[in-house]
């Protein structure tokens, strides 16, 4: 088994997740065909493995890959990503698309318990200031106010507090408060069908379009979301998405064509407006399916570099394996290739 580059002599590191074949950072693989090549990190060429050392390294790549919930997939090659950084690249039909909501079940979680003990803290804290306040002689009335609002900005957050920032009306930045989360609608433009982030402002809405709406809508959505979920609703976003069929489905379902409230209306009539117009359990789905669309975005773009790598790889192969291998082998390999 080598450890370097055919081709440039850069090592080609190792990986913990194979157990058969614990060389490299990127495996290619191609299960029908017996074909197994590490990928140069360093010059990206592929170098095809020995036929001795491939099958039980195929056999494992793909289950795998099949486990694996973060990946992308065109018609002839997909890409995955594992959590130990080893990239797999799967060469054959593309495997029915996957999404990765359990990965957030966890981080929806920790929020929740973050606000909750913050929650908790923080109207510790009060009370002791109100019964402070009581053996000092002030009456409970004094508080009332006090009381009605540290409560809320506890549970809900300081509606002052920055979440991002949009090129503003002159150009400047402008700051996006947490207040402005309940003007902020993700919307389907109906002339064209193309989604956009609008944010309501005093002085008018600002509107977002293309990868920038994704952009902003991906950091202020995790601020709607600041309260998490349990289990029961995280599951319920999870089920959403797999009734709609993938993340990509889901983000267009949610858009709508409504404009966001005036922020010059009073905070009483907005007070029961959800952040993006959206209840929570759509909410968490949202983020995930908008999270989940843009990585495989990401992932997408380096496919077509990889198929196109691996037609030439292909070539190369078909060439070098009929050369090494006997006639009295070709059975033997016929049988291994039409294993289930």
């Amino acid at each position: 088994m080598y450890s370097t580059c055919l081709f440039c002599h850069a090592p080609l590191g190792v990986n913990e997740s194979i157990e058969h074949f614990p060389v490299g950072r990127r495996l290619a693989f191609d299960s029908g065909k017996g074909r197994l090549w590490v990928v140069c990190r360093t010059c990206e060429r592929w170098n095809l493995s020995p036929l001795e050392e491939r099958w039980e390294a195929i056999e494992e790549c793909e289950r795998r890959f099949e486990g694996t919930r973060m990946r992308a997939s065109t018609d002839n090659i997909g890409l995955a990503r594992l959590p130990e950084g080893l990239e797999l690249v799967r060469i054959g039909p593309a495997l029915r698309p996957e999404f990765a909501a359990w990965r957030y079940g966890d981080q929806f979680g920790r929020r929740r318990r973050r606000t909750l003990i913050q929650a908790g803290l923080g109207f510790g804290a009060l009370g002791a200031v109100v019964a402070g306040g009581i053996a000092a002689g002030a009456g409970i009335g004094g508080f009332g106010w006090m009381i009605m609002q540290s409560g809320r900005y506890l549970v809900e957050g300081n509606p002052r507090a920055v979440v991002g920032y949009v090129p503003g009306f002159d150009g400047q930045p402008l700051a996006i408060r947490r207040l402005h989360l309940k003007h902020t609608r993700w919307q389907t433009d109906p002339s064209t069908g193309e989604h956009r982030l609008a944010i309501g402002f005093k002085r008018g809405t600002i509107t977002l379009t293309g990868e920038e709406a994704r952009r902003q809508a991906g950091i202020l959505i995790v601020h709607a979301n600041r309260r998490g979920g349990n289990r029961t609703e995280v599951q319920r976003a999870v089920d959403r998405i797999q009734e709609a069929g993938s993340a990509e489905v889901l983000v267009a379902s949610m858009a709508t064509q409504r404009e966001p409230p005036p922020v010059w209306r009073k905070e009483s009539a907005v007070r029961n407006v959800e952040a993006f117009g959206m209840h929570p359990e759509r909410r968490l789905a949202f983020e995930m399916a908008l999270h989940e669309e843009q990585e495989r975005r990401a992932l997408q773009g380096e496919l077509i570099a990889l198929e196109h790598a691996w037609r030439d790889a292909e070539e190369i192969a078909k060439i070098s394996d009929n050369l090494l291998v006997p006639e009295s082998d070709e059975e033997w390999l016929r049988k291994q290739r039409e294993k289930p």
